[in-house]
């Protein structure tokens, strides 16, 4: 299939990498971006204190329109979040209360400047500096009559029925309440906003936002005339299927104080051999050439593209300096057996530990592993190790006789992750 010809660099840029899923007119958006500078936002939603590795192709689109010339709006979701986006999900989203909103929007906020320039640094960003943005602005400044009336006859029952967070909600007999089913044209009115307020056109988003995406291309066509464009990307899973940035032991965070460098690095780095191509593509800015060398390389020689893999995503996140310390302590703790400070580690009760645990719900409780059954096959295949030594038997007790001479127990996943396990 003959790749399409973009005028564009941005478009070109995003083809190039994978970025592109769908558009609701490519060759007008292409042309509009060629002509110059476009303004563009994704929006955000704080239901955690911290975005997660999922969420990283739609930054790095942020990315990419800004250094292709283009305007980035971040857009926080101050006001969506208060209702919860029903895409992709079977149960209505736990609602928050504004203080607990307030809180998860301080945390997403800082991992945005790794990613995009906000002006003020190096004076390098002209008029496409990054803002951001809440539309809790907007959102709770409307009166439930005047939000109907100035936005409700754009919408048809009938064809929000149609978009796939309704459908499928309903497919599958699970409830959809009043609320969430509003959340489309809030986010809907968002576009509105943006192309009234910035003169934004274009919103970008992952494929399961489409209907929404399009729902606000349309109010906005409708109420202002103006150009409106949407732009998805594929959403996102491994090779074995795994949803992107999630693992046995919980979310992919990408602030630090929820996830360490360390343990970032490590995500990319056991990533599967066919990921790595792609990963490279989307997750670096490597020249596409040096990311092909890469992808060719077989055997064990895979392992140092996902090195670099894990060394350049880790750098654009944490820094040269954390992805680089993170390098080393891999380095020493899987290649030479040395057990460094900036290896993760649990604490554990010393009367705990005195009584002995079994290494299938210890592995389990430390996060190597997501249930004791997992834990218990893959013991009996090899891959537990407790101080370098293998344990087949997950129903062995692992307790204080197994402290090393640094006090500590070394507990190991085959040779993708390693954990200490220390006595408090």
């Amino acid at each position: 299939m003959t790749e399409p010809s973009f005028k564009s660099d941005f478009l070109r840029t995003l083809s190039e990498r994978g970025f592109i899923h769908q558009c609701t007119d490519m060759d007008a958006l292409d042309t509009l971006a060629k002509s110059g500078m476009i303004t563009a936002y994704i929006g955000f939603d704080a239901t955690a204190p911290s975005l997660h590795a999922g969420s990283l192709v739609q930054i790095m689109m942020l990315r990419w329109l800004q250094k292709t010339g283009h305007k980035p709006i971040v857009l926080m979701g101050g006001g969506t979040t208060k209702v919860g986006d029903p895409s992709g999900k079977d149960a209505s989203r736990q609602l928050l209360d504004d203080a607990k909103i307030a809180e998860n929007l301080n945390g997403i906020k800082q991992v945005f400047s790794k990613f995009v320039d906000f002006g003020g640094g190096d004076g390098k960003v002209g008029g496409n500096q990054a803002i951001m943005v809440n539309n809790d602005d907007w959102l709770s400044g409307y009166g439930y009559i005047e939000f109907l009336r100035l936005f409700g006859t754009h919408f048809t029952i009938n064809r929000m029925m149609t978009f796939d967070s309704v459908k499928t909600r309903l497919e599958r007999e699970q409830p959809l309440t009043f609320l969430e089913f509003n959340y489309m044209l809030m986010q809907a009115v968002d576009f509105r906003e943006l192309n009234t307020r910035h003169d934004c056109v274009l919103q970008m988003g992952g494929s399961d936002q489409w209907g929404n995406i399009v729902n606000g291309v349309e109010l906005t066509r409708r109420m202002s005339s103006k150009a409106a464009f949407g732009l998805t990307t594929p959403l996102l899973a491994t090779a074995s299927g795994a949803k992107m940035g999630k693992t046995a032991s919980g979310a992919v965070w990408l602030n630090a104080d929820m996830l360490s460098p360390y343990d970032y690095w490590q995500y990319w780095r056991n990533a599967e051999d066919k990921d790595v191509g792609r990963f490279l593509r989307l997750f670096t800015e490597l020249p596409l050439d040096e990311i092909a060398r890469l992808e060719a390389l077989e055997g064990q020689e895979i392992n140092e593209a996902k090195k670099v893999l894990a060394d350049e995503a880790t750098k654009m996140l944490h820094g040269a300096e954390a992805a680089a310390t993170s390098r080393d302590t891999a380095q020493k703790a899987f290649e030479q057996g040395v057990l460094s400070s900036d290896l993760p580690s649990v604490e554990i009760p010393a009367a705990e530990l005195a009584e002995g645990i079994m290494l299938a719900a210890l592995a389990t409780r430390i996060g190597l592993t997501a249930s004791n059954g997992e834990a218990r096959r893959l013991a009996q295949g090899g891959g537990l190790r407790v101080n370098d030594a293998q344990i087949a038997d997950g129903n062995q007790l692992i307790g204080t006789s197994d402290l090393n001479a640094d006090g500590v127990i070394k507990v190991a996943q085959g040779k993708k992750k390693i954990i200490l396990v220390k006595p408090v």
